[in-house]
């Protein structure tokens, strides 16, 4: 599959935009920073005080990068509206450079949902609205065909992670959805709403989970205040996640899935569809697959060459839907056989 590329200035200008994004996630700190063990892995928090009461604000998980930030929070902070004219710069500049970036719709809707912690607190955006984001993170320039096109936003989250981090979204995501006029689809168990419809476009704001047990049934993510259906493969995919920055107004900081796992994860989820209503979605499915296999084995090769054996490590039902998909896709399946030996 043929694919174009940003300019290097382009390319280079948004990776400036993500740092400056990730920048501003510290620079507001209200107390100390302080860190937890959870799962012998180390979070961290911006601990301070109200009153009698202690509060903990969920930062992140440690990393190299976020721990330099951590100490260089002061500077930060004092740097912060010198940082917001330069991420509106930068956003003009992508826009010059013919960056997809977002729509009013979406970038509004998504801006909110970082305001109240949504991406901080665990949430990774899936689907084809991550699958935009990809445009930034690989150089890719894409173009407005159905490829990309979606009005649905999905986002996915631990759910152990989320009973973990003891902090929550603020405002509810209730009342967030509910002023850009979603409505919640009830289900029998009208307490346990996973998914939201806005009454004058029908675009649906969806929230999952992986599923670590032979049903696929509905779980709660207590730190986002929301059900989510649970479903299998999706631990794969949403492991490891990396910042993103959403090309609307001053930037919106966001999670997507490493682009190699989402390739592997769009390969299964082809296969998982079934014919009739879902047969355009496959195919769908199978052409982001196609486009991201194809940069990734020239600019990422090992990434993608990882990411596809450890798929297929993982049990019979993978390799078998993954196999399926391969023989529909010419093209993916030659990028994968040229990876390496035995690849």
């Amino acid at each position: 599959m043929a694919f174009r590329r940003h300019t290097q200035t382009a390319q280079t200008a948004y990776h400036d935009l993500v740092s400056l994004l990730l920048d501003d996630a510290v620079s507001d700190l209200q107390g100390a920073p302080a860190s937890r063990l959870i799962n012998r892995k180390t979070y961290w928090y911006d601990r301070y005080r109200i009153g009698t009461r202690i509060h903990e604000r969920y930062l992140g998980e440690e990393t190299p990068d976020l721990l330099s930030r951590l100490e260089n929070h002061n500077k930060l902070k004092e740097a912060r509206a010198l940082r917001r004219q330069e991420r509106a710069r930068i956003v003009r500049l992508l826009r010059s450079e013919r960056f997809l970036g977002l729509d009013g719709a979406t970038g509004s809707l998504l801006a909110a949902l970082a305001r109240t912690g949504t991406f901080r607190l665990g949430g990774t955006l899936v689907g084809t609205a991550a699958f935009r984001l990809y445009e930034g993170e690989l150089g890719l320039r894409l173009s407005m065909d159905q490829l990309a096109m979606t009005n649905d936003i999905d986002i996915a989250s631990f759910e152990r992670l989320s009973l973990a981090l003891n902090d929550k979204v603020e405002p509810s995501l209730q009342q967030v959805l509910g002023g850009f006029e979603f409505e919640p689809v009830t289900t029998l168990d009208r307490n346990k709403v996973w998914r939201w419809r806005q009454s004058t476009t029908q675009t649906m704001v969806e929230f999952l989970t992986p599923s670590f047990e032979d049903a696929e049934g509905i779980r709660n993510l207590p730190a986002l205040g929301v059900s989510a259906r649970s479903l299998h493969f999706m631990n794969y995919l949403i492991a490891e996640p990396v910042a993103a920055a959403g090309v609307y107004r001053e930037g919106i900081l966001v999670q997507i899935p490493r682009p190699e796992r989402f390739a592997i994860h769009k390969l299964i989820v082809s296969s998982r569809r079934k014919d009739g209503p879902d047969s355009l979605k496959a195919r769908k499915d199978l052409l982001q697959a196609e486009l991201l296999i194809d940069v990734l084995a020239e600019d990422r090769p090992l990434d993608l060459e990882e990411a596809y054996h450890d798929a297929m490590s993982r049990g019979p039902r993978w390799r078998e839907l993954i196999t399926q998909s391969l023989t529909r896709s010419k093209a993916a399946s030659q990028r994968i056989a040229s990876l390496a030996p035995g690849g």
